[in-house]
C-alpha cells in the first residue's frame, strides 16, 4: 500500500513514525554542551554545575575584554571562525524550527546560547575594521592538559585589522550577527538592532580589506586553516544579512558576484565551517526573490541540488558512505560534515514539500519526504542505529562514549577537589586514565568512527572521541524538527510561536515571537 502514498502524504506521516529515538531529550542534551563549553563568568543559572569560572583575564593584556564566548572542543582555546560558523548555525535552527524547540521546552536555552556567543562577538568587534580572532594559542595549549579553571598556558590575543585582514573570519562573523539578529528581533529589538550594526561594519570590513584570515593569525593555521578562502564567507554573509534587512545591496551582492566568488559555480559535497558554498547556494535559493537576477538564482539552485543529490547518492559525484550509510568525509571529526549536510537536507526538504516540487538528481526526481528520510537516517546513526550500536552522543542511551577528548569533562570538576592540575600533571594523571570521564559531558556529538564505522573509546584517539560545537550547533534543528515535526506551517511564510516566559530566563521576553520564513521584511 505504501507505494501509493503521495510525497505529502509521506511527509506528513512520517513524524508518526519516529518512535525509534527521543528525538527531544537528545535536543535537550545537545544544548546542554554549550553549557560545558562556556568561558567566562558562568550565570546563576549555569546547569552544568561541574564547570567553574574561567579565561577571567582573556584580552587583558591587549587592552581588551575578551571574556566569555565558547572553547571549541575539548581544549581551551577561543577560535573565532569556528565559533562563528557555531552561533550562524544555531540561530539558523531557530529561525526555521523555533516552534518546534518552543514546544519541547528548548527555545530559551538555546536562544541563551546563541546570545553566549554574541555577548562575545560584541566585545571582539570593538572597532568597525578590527575584531579579535582568537585568544589562546593551540600549540601551547596542547602541550598542556589541564581545567579551563587551571589554565597556565598563554593566553595572547589576535585580531585581524586593515593591516592584516580575514575576511573569511569578518565574513561568518557578520553572517552570525546578522542570524542573531533575526532571532532576537522581537524579543529583544535593541540588542538586535546592535548585532546588525555589527554585522553590517563586519561585511563592509571583510569585503574592503580581503585576505585569508590564517595569514594574519598565523597561529590558527595547523588548526582552522581556511582552505576555501574568503569568497564563500563574503557570499554568506551577504546572504545573511538580505534575510536580516531586506536590503536589496545585498540580494544585488550575491546576483552580481554569484559566477566570479564561485557561488553558482562549485558543486560541493562539503559544507562546515570552511566551506560555506552549498549553505549559501540553499539559503539564496530559499530566499526566492530572484528578480533580474533569475539566471544566477537558477546557477545557485543547480549547486544545492547538486549537494543534495550527492548526499543522497543519486547524483553525478557522491558522498563516501560507510557500510552503515554514515556520511564519510574524513578520519578526523568527521560527525561535523554529518550534521552539517542533514541541517541542510532537513531545511531542504521543508522547502521542496512548501513548494510543492521534488529534487531533481541525475538518477531521477526524489520527494521531499525521501530527502528528509535521509537526514533522519543520519541522525538516528549518531544516536544509535549503526553496526557498533553506539550512541555518538554523550549522555544520550546505554552506550555512549566513556573516554572523551576533552580536558574539563576527563579531570575531577575543580568544585569536587580544587587541588591545582598542572600542565603537564593533568597529561600523567588524567589524559593516561583508563576510567570513564568524572564529568558527564552530557549532549556532546563526538568525531565518530572511521570509514568502515570503527570506533576506539580511548582519550587519546581525538580524531573519533573529541566533540565540537560546531558538531552540535547544526543538530538542534535537525531534533527539533523530528521531535515534533513540520508544525502545520508552509515554511515560507509566517508563523506565531507561544513561548512560556518562564522558559526563557535570565531574558525577559514577550509571549509572542514572531518567526518569519524567508521574508525578511516582515520582521
Amino acid at each position: 500500500m505504501e507505494k501509493f502514498m503521495t510525497p505529502l502524504l509521506l511527509l506528513l506521516c512520517l513524524p508518526l513514525a519516529l518512535a525509534g529515538h527521543d528525538y527531544g531529550q537528545a535536543l535537550s542534551k545537545s544544548i546542554l554542551f554549550f553549557e560545558a563549553q562556556r568561558s567566562g563568568y558562568l550565570p546563576h543559572n549555569q546547569r552544568v554545575t561541574w564547570r567553574a569560572n574561567s579565561g577571567l583575564n582573556d584580552g587583558k593584556a591587549s587592552g581588551a575584554d575578551l571574556v566569555g564566548g565558547y572553547y571549541d572542543a575539548g581544549d581551551n582555546v577561543k577560535f573565532g571562525l569556528p565559533m562563528a560558523f557555531t552561533v550562524t548555525m544555531m540561530s539558523w535552527s531557530i529561525i526555521e524550527y523555533g516552534k518546534q524547540m518552543a514546544a519541547s521546552g528548548e527555545l530559551g536555552h538555546a536562544m541563551n546560547a546563541i546570545k553566549w556567543g554574541t555577548d562575545y562577538f560584541i566585545k571582539a568587534h570593538p572597532q568597525p575594521n578590527v575584531l579579535y580572532g582568537e585568544v589562546g594559542d593551540g600549540n601551547t595549549d596542547h602541550n598542556c592538559w589541564q581545567r579551563p579553571e587551571d589554565m597556565t598556558t598563554d593566553r595572547r590575543a589576535y585580531k585581524i585589522d586593515p593591516s592584516n585582514p580575514g575576511s573569511d573570519l569578518a565574513g561568518e562573523t557578520a553572517a552570525a550577527m546578522a542570524a542573531a539578529s533575526i532571532v532576537f528581533r522581537h524579543s529583544d529589538p535593541a540588542y538586535s538592532s546592535e548585532l546588525l550594526r555589527h554585522a553590517y561594519q563586519l561585511f563592509d570590513f571583510a569585503d574592503k580589506y580581503r585576505g585569508k584570515y590564517d595569514s594574519s593569525i598565523t597561529v590558527a593555521q595547523k588548526y582552522y586553516r581556511s582552505i576555501s578562502g574568503y569568497n564563500d564567507e563574503l557570499l554568506w554573509a551577504a546572504a545573511w544579512l538580505y534575510q536580516a534587512s531586506g536590503n536589496q545591496h545585498y540580494l544585488d551582492y550575491l546576483g552580481k558576484n554569484g559566477d566570479s566568488m564561485g557561488g553558482t559555480g562549485w558543486g560541493m559535497t562539503e559544507f562546515g565551517w570552511d566551506v560555506k558554498y552549498p549553505g549559501v547556494q540553499t539559503l539564496f535559493l530559499m530566499q526566492g526573490k530572484a528578480g533580474h537576477y533569475a539566471p544566477v538564482f537558477e546557477r545557485y539552485q543547480q549547486k544545492a541540488e547538486y549537494f543534495m543529490c550527492s548526499c543522497l547518492g543519486k547524483g553525478s559525484r557522491n558522498v563516501q558512505k560507510t557500510p552503515g550509510g554514515l556520511i564519510f568525509r574524513q578520519r578526523w571529526n568527521n560527525m561535523q560534515f554529518v550534521t552539517s549536510a542533514s541541517f541542510l537536507a532537513t531545511v531542504y526538504s521543508d522547502y521542496l514539500a512548501s513548494a510543492g516540487r521534488d529534487l531533481k538528481c541525475s538518477a531521477g526526481n526524489v520527494a521531499p519526504a525521501e530527502l528528509l528520510g535521509f537526514a533522519k537516517s543520519q541522525v538516528d546513526y549518531i544516536l544509535g542505529d549503526n553496526p557498533r550500536a553506539t550512541s555518538y552522543m554523550v549522555g544520550y542511551g546505554n552506550n555512549y562514549p566513556q573516554r572523551v577528548h576533552h580536558r574539563a569533562s576527563s579531570i575531577v570538576s575543580i568544585k569536587v577537589n580544587p587541588s591545582f592540575v598542572s600542565c603537564r600533571g593533568g597529561y600523567a594523571t588524567w589524559f593516561s586514565s583508563k576510567g570513564s570521564d568524572p564529568n558527564l559531558l552530557v549532549g556532546a556529538v563526538v568525531g565518530g568512527p572511521d570509514a568502515y564505522d570503527n570506533f576506539g573509546d580511548r582519550r587519546d584517539n581525538y580524531e573519533q572521541t573529541e566533540p565540537a560545537t560546531y558538531n552540535n550547533a547544526p543538530i538542534l534543528g535537525i531534533l527539533a524538527r523530528l521531535n515534533a515535526g513540520h508544525g502545520g506551517y508552509n515554511q515560507l511564510l509566517p508563523g506565531i510561536i507561544s513561548v512560556s516566559p518562564s522558559l526563557l530566563n535570565p531574558f525577559t521576553f514577550p509571549i509572542s515571537i514572531l518567526v518569519c520564513k524567508y521574508s525578511p521584511q516582515l520582521y
